[in-house]
């Protein structure tokens, strides 16, 4: 269970904004509060944000980024196509992350079970 919201994605006519926190933890002890958790990618026409461990996420960051760009900036195909490699590799698996990913037709939250959810209302958040 999530105990605060630390991404938050909104899509509306057409545009996207994506907002979070700067903080990580370590158990109930702040660690840092600047830390760049949205990233721009595929020439800054996707947004992603993340909740979880930092350093599994930027594992991750790059493996979409990677995606995103073989797949010419197809989201929906890129999520997939992360989401199985996620979910069947041995060492992906045990990352501890969870993605929002967003384009202006798009938001998707990525999780490290192989889930891909596009909620019904245009809002999504997630955390840790």
């Amino acid at each position: 269970m999530f105990k605060g919201t630390t991404i938050l994605a909104i899509k509306h006519k057409g545009e996207v904004a994506i907002s979070g926190d700067g903080q990580i933890s370590m158990g109930n002890t702040i660690m840092k509060n600047s830390t760049v958790k949205i990233r721009k990618l595929y020439d800054e026409k996707v947004l992603t944000g993340f909740a979880g461990a930092s350093a599994d996420a930027i594992t991750l960051f790059e493996k979409f980024e990677k995606k995103i760009n073989e797949l010419h900036g197809n989201l929906p195909k890129a999520v997939i196509s992360l989401a199985k490699e996620w979910r069947t590799d041995k060492i992906l698996r045990k990352l501890e992350a969870i993605l929002i990913v967003s384009d202006k037709e798009h938001i998707f939250i990525v999780s490290g079970t192989g889930d891909i959810i596009e909620p019904d209302d245009n809002i999504a958040a997630i955390g840790s």
